[in-house]
Order: C-alpha cells, then sequence, then structure tokens
C-alpha cells in the first residue's frame, strides 16, 4: 500500500484553495499541538499562547479534567437525538449548576452551538415576549455574524455588504446616558455587551448598565447583556455583569464556556423560556445545540472554574500585566481581569506588535473594529512567569519599533 506524503508547503496551499478564508492575509501557522498555554506548529516550534482562541479556551490547551470528560463521554454516546427530547445527563447537570451560581431569576438555559445562535434566540424570545419589534443596540456592538446578529452589530462597514437585515433595530452611543430616553414602550428589547469587545473593551461607567436596566423596566422592555467574552470568569468574577450590580433579564454565553469546544447558550427565568414551547412550538430549535460530548465538556469546565481559585486569580493576573506593560508607546490598557487590551497611537504600532510578537513566539491578536488596540485574553490558568515571559517579548518589540522609528 502506497500514500501520499502531504508537505508544508502543499497543505497551505490546499488550505488556501479549499478551506474558505475570512481575510485576504491569514496568519496561516501550521498547527501540530497544543497544550497548557503554549501552541505548537510543524517546524517544532512552541508558542506563548496570549489570546485562548480568543477568549476561548479559558482552561488552557487540553486541560486534564476537560479532556477526561470528553473521553468518558465519547465511550457512552454522543448525538442520540434533537435538542430538548431525551434527557441526556450532561446536559442536565450543565444547566441545574448554571442555575446554581446565577443570581435570580435566571434559571433554565437554552443551549446551542455558538454564541451567534445565542444571540439569535435571544432576541427571538424578546420579540415573543413582549410582542414588540424595536431591538437597541450599542454602536460598535458586535454580537455575532448571522444575519439576526448582524443586524445588531454597529459596525456599518462590516453590514453594508449584506442588506436588508432585520429592520426596526436601532443604534445608541455605549456609556451614553442622554439617549436613553431613546429606548421606550415601542422597544422589545436592549442588547448591550456588558464589557464592548470589538470596540476596544471599553468596561461600562457611570452606573451605566444599572441605569439602562433602570429605563428598560420603566417602559417594559429586556435587558440582553451578551457574556459570550466577559463570562466564564474572565473579568474576576463568574460572569461580567456581577461586576456592575445588575441583572439582566437574558444572558448570552459562549466561548470561554467550552474549554476549547463549540458552545453557546441564553439563559433567562424559566417562564420567559418557556414561551419558545408554545405558540408555536418549537419556538426555537436545533439539532445539535445540547450536544452531550459539549455539555460534559462545558461542566467539567464549569466545576474547574468554580472549584478553585483561577476566577479570583484573575484580578491578581490582571495587575501583574498593568504593572509590566508600562512603556511610552501603550497609551492605554482597557478592559477588566483576563480581558485587556493595550491602545496605541495608531494601527502601524499595533500591527507591529502583533506581527513581530509572532516572530518572537508570542501569539497577540486583533480586536474587530479599534484598530489600534491589540488584544490579550490568554488562558485563566497562565502562570506568572509565563505572563511576565510574554510582557517581556511585548516590551522588546516596542523597543524595536523606537529604535527604528526615531525622528
Amino acid at each position: 500500500m502506497s500514500y501520499c506524503v502531504i508537505t508544508s508547503i502543499e497543505m497551505k496551499e490546499d488550505f488556501l484553495r479549499y478551506q474558505a478564508q475570512t481575510t485576504p492575509h491569514p496568519l496561516a501557522m501550521e498547527i501540530t499541538g497544543a497544550e497548557g498555554s503554549y501552541i505548537f506548529d510543524k517546524k517544532g516550534n512552541s508558542y506563548l499562547d496570549f489570546i485562548a482562541g480568543v477568549s476561548a479556551n479559558s482552561l488552557g490547551h487540553k486541560h486534564p479534567e476537560v479532556v477526561k470528560a470528553i473521553k468518558q463521554q465519547l465511550d457512552a454516546y454522543m448525538h442520540v437525538m434533537v435538542y430538548g427530547e431525551y434527557i441526556q445527563s450532561p446536559a442536565v447537570e450543565l444547566t441545574k449548576l448554571l442555575a446554581s451560581l446565577l443570581p435570580d431569576p435566571l434559571e433554565t438555559t437554552y443551549l446551542t452551538n455558538s454564541g451567534t445562535e445565542a444571540t439569535e434566540g435571544a432576541i427571538k424570545l424578546a420579540k415573543k415576549h413582549t410582542n414588540r419589534t424595536q431591538i437597541i443596540a450599542a454602536n460598535n456592538a458586535y454580537h455575532g455574524n448571522t444575519q439576526g446578529a448582524m443586524s445588531v452589530m454597529g459596525f456599518e462597514e462590516r453590514k453594508q455588504a449584506f442588506r436588508p437585515l432585520i429592520p426596526d433595530t436601532h443604534f445608541i452611543p455605549f456609556n451614553d446616558e442622554r439617549s436613553l430616553n431613546e429606548i421606550t414602550t415601542k422597544t422589545a428589547a436592549v442588547i448591550l455587551e456588558t464589557i464592548q469587545g470589538g470596540a476596544g473593551f471599553i468596561e461600562p461607567q457611570n452606573d451605566y448598565l444599572k441605569k439602562v436596566r433602570a429605563r428598560c423596566n420603566q417602559v417594559g422592555a429586556l435587558l440582553i447583556l451578551d457574556e459570550i467574552q466577559s463570562g466564564f470568569g474572565r473579568t474576576g468574577t463568574l460572569f461580567g455583569f456581577q461586576n456592575y450590580d445588575v441583572i439582566p433579564d437574558i444572558i448570552i454565553i459562549g466561548k470561554g464556556m467550552g474549554g476549547g469546544m463549540p458552545v453557546g447558550a441564553f439563559t433567562a427565568s424559566k417562564m420567559l423560556m418557556d414561551q419558545l414551547k408554545d405558540n408555536p412550538k418549537l419556538g426555537h430549535i436545533t439539532t445539535f445545540g445540547g450536544h452531550p460530548v459539549i455539555a460534559a465538556s462545558c461542566l467539567a469546565t464549569l466545576k474547574t472554574l468554580t472549584s478553585g481559585s483561577l476566577i479570583n486569580d484573575t484580578i491578581k493576573k490582571e495587575l501583574l500585566f498593568r504593572s509590566l506593560l508600562i512603556h511610552p508607546l501603550i497609551k492605554e490598557i482597557r478592559g477588566k481581569g483576563l480581558m485587556l487590551a493595550l491602545i496605541f497611537e495608531n494601527e502601524e504600532i499595533a500591527n507591529h506588535v502583533i506581527l513581530k510578537s509572532l516572530e518572537n513566539h508570542l501569539i497577540l491578536f486583533w480586536l474587530l473594529f479599534e484598530k489600534k488596540a491589540v488584544r490579550i485574553t490568554p488562558p485563566l490558568t497562565i502562570s506568572e512567569d509565563e505572563i511576565r515571559k510574554g510582557c517581556t517579548v511585548i516590551l522588546k518589540v516596542l523597543e524595536d519599533w523606537e529604535s527604528k522609528n526615531v525622528n
């Protein structure tokens, strides 16, 4: 028997030809393995990962408890029936544990395949409950990339080619209290990221979320908070909204929830969620949502996050980053916990930092809309020594920029 060995050059050509691309210039690093805080490429190089799959690998790569749970569930069964028909213990245990960790009335969770799908379900639920059509979102918001989620994306450049989108969607500036009067009795829901991600890791200021909550209560609109990126310990609490003394009607979750597996969910009161069961039946339906292997991974991740000091240590690690990353070219460090963004004077410096750090075996990445930003969202399991190692690379890269760009 003969077989053909594919070279790295051929693999890259196949990657670019046969796998659909999202940008003209992907990084195209060929991966052979990953463990803990490191990713390994075809050439045997190891890269310190300060991105965690864009905030997804909350416990790092190949965490033993997550791998163990996945293997155990694989040995039992995989997909057996569409969502919500059969009792499958991983999904039941996961949603029950979530309910025990969330404030009332956030009790019932609908498991989906992605955060984007969770956004879709949350918007549908708000419309069904209120019998209203208007959705209000924030400028520079990002909640996913399907037609419904894109409708509440506050960045026209990314939407222009795909219109028409869902009508009766309106936008207000994040943190602008003067715009709250635009939330009226016509509004089904206000959807906001607890911390704006693509816009540059912008935190709510001056009790902004509490004031939005109060306005929603006043007019009978629902408050949906997108916790896809800020959830699961990344900001020093299990969910980001717990930092701001506010409880939403619906939360959207995903990313760090799965321990590296694809998942999303939205959670609300049982009264609200029951409205997807009837009039019409199958108000939201999915084949693979709540997949038992994915749910087992999520359950192991959540148990690990909440059984030790990882979440509390997130703030200590944030302070370490802030103490180390002091340089004249860094104008600001935005964000909270291990959801941080370095802000530079211009896009050129940000690009230099990301690309040159990669050459020095440190993985950084861009944000969606804020071109002057560099993302730092490492695994919550990252060690202090690894933080110091990565920050040393960043400072070295900045010194290199300075030496080549002296006026």
